[in-house]
């Protein structure tokens, strides 16, 4: 009996081993831990991607975002050290003192001496102010990062959807038209319609799936451009899935264009430049000025000690900085005509991109209100006049082309209209609209 005790023990031992070590070996490393490697991105096998998604992961993995952040950590580091005070001099001599005349007393001499910069304050105060407006500006600049990667997200995650309808008006036009081909063929067998038709209705369905094929080769060109835009591992089948934004209603281009003046990053980030380089000119111009430099020495000689304390200042003679001071004085004004160059740009990107939502919201409006509906009544009638062999296939083809290139126009118009209100996203900083 102790016998098959021992032995039930032993196996209720192993089983308990068995089931735990499978799951000690899954949980050995923690989800997210920092392991000194990248971390991958969480996304799922065929999972379809959202535009949220897809903004957090760029959020995440972005590498102009992470130089964005690490320039502001380096501009950080930058007032530490605008702030530090110069250090000191510590300078040691030791020698031999031998006697050559009478009473002169041989032995060691000894010399230490300790000197210490004594910074003016308008140098100081100057510097440190550069070094607040760099910070000041690098935060502008992330600012202004994130904002053009959301935007290159947005719009290569709409390119993908457009893409994607392309691909399917490109596969419904050949259905149409093969249905076509398979209704003039039975025709031509029966002998109520002629073999140039068939002819005919065959390099149409060709010239069809040539569409598909490019449709298809554009729609894996803009999967490339979302990978690249979200910087981030993701699945092989990539799938992403949105809506359109509706319709939108925009202030007045005057107000618009003041609350892009004055709110918009870059244009922040330039006035911070402006600044930053004023200060620079301030500190060269107080270095003209001798910095002063405390010194302290003590000389000990075998019969007799010396105590001396003063301050010397360097004299500019030969280098009053006025090099220093013009090159200030370029990169203050090179600052200020790049702000206003700046300003320039977006004011032209802000009206390029309110003129194009007008003009695509205008356009898809015209398409919801007739074109598309005529292009529809005018292949139904060109089909029916066809059965009735009042007409012949050309006009069929003719009029399925005129909806075919109706529908690619109306797809086309929404995303512009889509692309350039993420144009306003980006240059207005906040939601662009007015919700009605």
């Amino acid at each position: 009996m102790p016998a098959v005790t021992l032995g039930s023990a032993s196996l209720l031992m192993l089983i308990v081993v068995c089931a735990v070590l499978p799951g000690a070996a899954t949980t050995g490393t923690p989800a997210g831990s920092d392991n000194g490697q990248t971390p991958t991105a969480d996304v799922r096998p065929h999972e379809p991607l959202t535009l949220e998604r897809a903004l957090e992961l760029a959020e995440q993995y972005s590498p102009r975002l992470r130089a964005a952040n690490a320039q502001t950590e380096g501009a950080r580091a930058g007032i530490v050290s605008a702030r530090a005070y110069p250090n000191p001099d510590l300078t040691l001599i030791g020698g031999n003192q031998r006697a050559r005349l009478t009473g002169a007393v041989p032995g060691a001499v000894q010399i230490y001496s300790f000197a210490q910069p004594l910074e003016l304050p308008a140098v100081r105060r100057s510097r440190i102010q550069g070094a607040e407006y760099g910070r000041e500006s690098s935060e502008f600049a992330v600012a202004e990062a994130r904002l053009d990667v959301r935007a290159q997200v947005k719009q290569a995650f709409y390119e993908v959807l457009r893409r994607k309808g392309e691909v399917e008006l490109a596969r419904e036009n050949l259905k149409l038209i093969e249905d076509l081909q398979r209704r003039i063929a039975v025709q031509v067998q029966v002998g109520e319609a002629a073999r140039l038709e068939l002819t005919r209705a065959n390099a149409e369905v060709a010239t069809a799936r040539t569409m598909v094929r490019g449709a298809q080769l554009q729609l894996v060109s803009s999967i490339s451009g979302l990978r690249a835009a979200i910087s981030a591992p993701l699945d092989v089948n990539l799938e992403p899935e949105g809506q359109l934004d509706p319709p939108q209603i925009l202030p007045p281009l005057d107000a618009l264009r003041n609350d892009v003046l004055g709110r918009h990053p870059t244009l922040a980030q330039a006035k911070a430049e402006i600044s930053r380089a004023q200060a620079r000119l301030a500190n060269e111009e107080a270095l003209r000025m001798p910095q002063p430099v405390l010194r302290t020495e003590y000389e000990r000689q075998p019969d007799l000690g010396y105590i001396r304390v003063g301050v010397y200042f360097p004299l500019p003679l030969w280098n009053r900085r006025k090099g220093e001071i013009g090159q200030a004085v370029a990169a203050v004004r090179q600052a200020s005509a790049t702000a206003d160059q700046r300003r320039l740009e977006i004011t032209a990107e802000l009206e390029r991109a309110y003129g194009q939502y007008q003009i695509a919201s205008q356009q898809v409006a015209a398409f919801e209100q007739g074109i598309l509906l005529g292009a529809e009544a005018a292949l139904r009638a060109a089909e029916a006049a066809y059965r009735f062999g009042e007409r012949g296939i050309i006009e069929v083809l003719d009029a399925q082309r005129v909806l075919r290139g109706a529908r690619m126009d109306f797809l086309n118009a929404q995303f512009d209209r889509q692309a350039a209100l993420i144009e306003l996203e980006r240059l207005r900083a906040v939601d662009p609209v007015q919700k009605p």
